[in-house]
């Protein structure tokens, strides 16, 4: 029995996640906390802590976690590089799981992205373009600034130097280097993720759908059942679908 605390649990993720939860009888939610609430008085119940709270408050979550030497799932994001530097710093003392996005699908999207990037090579021109319901706050999506660095890190490219988050006006002509990165708000789409490989005369495009926040619950369910049996360190998604 794996023993889960949520926090964000009045989020979308969050009743997501006790949802799915309850369909596991190998799972048991010990813990529920949201804004206002004290992570402090629960902790000690739990194996695992699952965090889809908010970008801002992961850091001081985490350090509780090394601090009772609880593993942690982050599904929060939207971090800066302050704030991820804080997570990984907790590395040492505990295991944690941190991935932009928890979909067995949306991770076998990223290993195909890593793969046609290598296979096609580069003659063909990189864009990511994603889509999220109206109330997503930060843009790009996690998983899109993923995409684009598994695209940058095939190239051996700095994403931060050829990134092109949208374009607007004379901007010229594309250039063979840049990577773009386009957002989409509108309705209630959970997640619309897609990667276009342009070249000359051809096309490939990588597109994953989703269409309930259920398959994303259930990926951080698994997260946290594997990662309560590793030893302290960073991991991803890709780790626990055994796809390295």
């Amino acid at each position: 029995m794996t023993k889960i605390i949520i926090t964000g649990f009045k989020g979308r993720m969050g009743r997501a996640l006790l949802s799915c939860a309850a369909q596991h009888p190998d799972l048991q939610i010990v813990g529920q906390i949201d804004q206002g609430d004290d992570l402090q008085t629960v902790i000690g119940q739990g194996d695992v802590v699952i965090d889809f709270s908010s970008h801002s408050a992961t850091p001081a979550i985490a350090a509780l976690c090394a601090a009772h030497k609880k593993a942690m799932v982050v599904g929060t994001t939207g971090h800066s590089d302050e704030g991820k530097a804080q997570i990984a710093n907790c590395q040492s003392q505990i295991p944690i799981v941190l991935s932009s996005n928890y979909s067995t699908g949306v991770n076998t999207l990223f290993w195909l992205t890593r793969k046609a990037a290598e296979i096609l090579g580069p003659g063909f021109d990189l864009e990511v373009v994603e889509m999220h319901h109206r109330l997503k706050r930060d843009a790009p999506s996690g998983t899109a600034k993923t995409l684009a660095e598994i695209l940058a890190a095939v190239r051996k490219q700095q994403l931060d130097q050829v990134a092109r988050y949208g374009r607007s006006g004379i901007v010229g002509e594309r250039t063979a280097e840049e990577i773009g990165v386009h957002s989409v708000r509108g309705g209630d789409v959970v997640g619309d993720h897609t990667v276009i490989f342009a070249g000359v005369g051809e096309r490939v495009e990588l597109t994953h759908k989703a269409s309930t926040r259920d398959t994303f619950a259930n990926g951080a369910l698994r997260a946290a059942q594997w990662v309560v049996k590793q030893k302290p360190g960073l991991y991803d998604m890709q780790d626990v679908l055994g796809l390295k």
